[in-house]
């Protein structure tokens, strides 16, 4: 048998994103498909750093670039449904982010499932990593630990 580690709670995360599954979510099974949970991630923190105005997706610079993502599945998801997306820096390095992130099923205390993604910060025309700008790392602090 093997173990894994508990799931994280809803107090560790710091944002939360609702979002509502659609009737296209759904799989063949009847339930959210996990790929799904993938485009929740990305989408929830993209919509935090647009809010933040950190990212402009047409022609800001620098942009982050996804080098790392997983994903653990605890509970099923189905159509229709609210679910909020938690948020949390995990690591800030000098170039890059680490970010956990939970899919809770609105007002549940477990998830359904949990991931994390690293970001590595990158200069939008030769794609070569570059120091995390001042105010994203202020910003992304105010998610961290």
């Amino acid at each position: 048998m093997v173990s894994r580690p508990e799931p994280r709670a809803r107090d560790y995360y710091r944002r939360f994103h609702a979002m509502t599954t659609r009737w296209s979510d759904n799989d063949a099974y009847g339930h959210v498909n996990n790929s799904i949970h993938y485009l929740w991630f990305d989408s929830a923190v993209n919509a935090w750093m647009v809010e933040q105005g950190l990212l402009d997706v047409q022609q800001g610079d620098p942009i982050g670039l996804v080098v790392e993502t997983g994903c653990r599945y605890f509970a099923p998801l189905a159509y229709p449904q609210s679910v909020e997306i938690g948020m949390r820096v995990a690591r800030l390095g000098s170039s890059s982010v680490t970010w956990h992130l939970g899919i809770f099923a609105q007002g549940d205390d477990a998830p359904a499932s949990e991931g994390h993604f690293t970001h590595v910060i990158v200069d939008r025309e030769n794609r070569r990593p570059m120091p995390i700008p001042e105010d994203w790392r202020r910003a992304y602090e105010g998610l961290a630990e």
